[in-house]
């Protein structure tokens, strides 16, 4: 464990139990933020909003603590007692705990809540995001299609809710493009952060011929690697721990929402608003991963509509669909 994260973990677990922490008088105009996270700080998700956080740490603009691996019961507490010891801009993942969440933006209207969800703003503090990441994700699926020799592909992902289906489907219609006959084998864990129980799933669909994974969360590409497939990644960049066998990977860049956030909070004119706009590429809060390890490996022809597809993205002529529908197997089948 690094010492930065070891520090952060500390004062979190002060928090947590009412005891106050000193601040050097040097820091006394520095946003104070807190984070709260249902998950690993590592987890793929939360690292990116850890990440920029972390930026805004390194520029000098903020403090920041944070507590991971909270559980939904326990989430309400957590987040009233951050409101209670001076945090003016609390971040978390309401997802599951929407109705908890909202209470206690209303009990503190004087901090700015900026919180992972699918639900709508709440005035007058209460702001949402969301990992609008579909444009990155539809490219890398055309990059699938064409890859993919078998025509099987399959795709592991969390929970079947929007944040995750969205990414899925468009996945799937880039790897019909590039693979008009292409199968595709859809499975969900039912949980954020269960590596080996992705990896069976992914496991069961490479028995079943499928020779491209779609990794949406952890352990799906350790189960490619293992089994010689290949396996697009997302939210975060894995090549370097899986050169073989990463493609691709539709990344997440959280700075865009995250420092819009803080922009206002600074000049005190945070309001509920939806920040997902700034998980788009245009505001360069996604982006298709460099290739790296498999430069000069991907078609031409698959890497040309790649470059023609992501230039027409950004001039807002070509639109990726938001398909929030729960993705089903198409021509194959998912344990």
């Amino acid at each position: 464990m690094s010492l930065h994260r070891r520090h952060a973990l500390t004062l979190a677990a002060a928090l947590a139990l009412g005891a106050s922490v000193a601040t050097p008088a040097f820091a006394q105009n520095k946003i104070k933020v807190a984070a709260i996270y249902t998950v690993p700080v590592e987890q793929q998700w939360v690292s990116r909003i850890d990440k920029a956080l972390k930026a805004a740490v390194a520029r000098g603009d903020i403090e920041y603590v944070f507590s991971e691996n909270v559980a939904n019961a326990d989430y309400e507490r957590v987040m009233r007692q951050y409101a209670e010891k001076g945090n003016t801009f609390i971040v978390g993942e309401s997802f599951a705990v929407e109705a908890a969440a909202r209470k206690v933006a209303k009990d503190y209207p004087k901090v700015s809540f900026l919180m992972g969800s699918s639900g709508k703003p709440q005035a007058p503090n209460f702001s949402v995001f969301d990992n609008y990441i579909q444009e990155p994700a539809y490219l890398s699926g055309l990059i699938a299609g064409a890859m993919s020799k078998s025509g099987k592909i399959g795709l592991v992902g969390g929970f079947p809710i929007p944040e995750v289906n969205r990414l899925m489907n468009a996945f799937m219609v880039g790897a019909k493009e590039t693979n008009p006959k292409a199968e595709f084998m859809v499975s969900f864990i039912n949980s954020w952060f269960d590596p080996p129980k992705a990896k069976e799933a992914a496991f069961a669909m490479i028995d079943k011929g499928a020779d491209v994974m779609y990794a949406e969360r952890f352990g799906v590409s350790d189960a490619a690697k293992e089994r010689k497939v290949l396996a697009i990644g997302n939210v975060i960049n894995t090549q370097a721990q899986y050169a073989d066998t990463v493609v691709a990977s539709a990344l997440w860049n959280m700075e865009p929402t995250i420092d819009a956030a803080l922009k206002a909070v600074k000049a005190g004119s945070f309001k509920a608003e939806d920040y997902g706009q700034y998980s788009m590429m245009k505001h360069k809060g996604s982006e298709l991963s460099p290739l790296g390890t498999f430069a000069g490996k991907v078609p031409k022809a698959t890497l040309d509509l790649v470059a023609k597809r992501e230039k027409e993205i950004l001039a807002s002529s070509f639109t990726v669909k938001v398909d929030d529908s729960q993705p089903k197997s198409k021509g194959g089948t998912a344990k």
